[in-house]
């Protein structure tokens, strides 16, 4: 779990790098503001959690714990938040926003697992 969470945060991350710049240079033109700024969220996001995912498989080491279920839900939440805030866009289908809360909800449980996590590491460290 440790090498997927390396491996799927710079995935995310170098995805988030390509998928911004082709907003930003190649659809820029074609979208309104408010769509354009749909689009770099859903980048930004799959950065942010692209990074975290890369932490998430520095600190499974150093708690010696594979943090499985924060990797799960912090990889499924970016997929899933990230793609169809894409989708939308590139289609113009509103009801795919609705499809991103689940994305978040799952991001939001993946950070409250690490927190579980790290505070059991905390309180049970001698």
């Amino acid at each position: 779990m440790i090498r997927f969470a390396i491996t799927a945060g710079a995935l995310l991350a170098g995805l988030s790098v390509a998928l911004g710049a082709f907003g930003a240079h190649a659809l820029a033109d074609t979208l309104s503001a408010q769509r354009l700024d749909t689009w770099q969220t859903a980048a930004k996001y799959l950065m942010s959690h692209g990074q975290a995912l890369i932490l998430v498989g520095i600190l499974a080491q150093v708690f010696k714990q594979p943090l499985k279920w924060t990797t799960i839900l912090l990889f499924s939440g970016a997929c899933i938040f990230s793609s169809s805030l894409f989708l939308l866009v590139i289609t113009d289908t509103s009801w795919l926003g609705a499809i991103a809360p689940i994305g978040g909800f799952l991001m939001i449980s993946g950070w409250v697992s690490l927190v579980i996590v790290s505070m059991n590491h905390l309180f049970s460290s001698k």
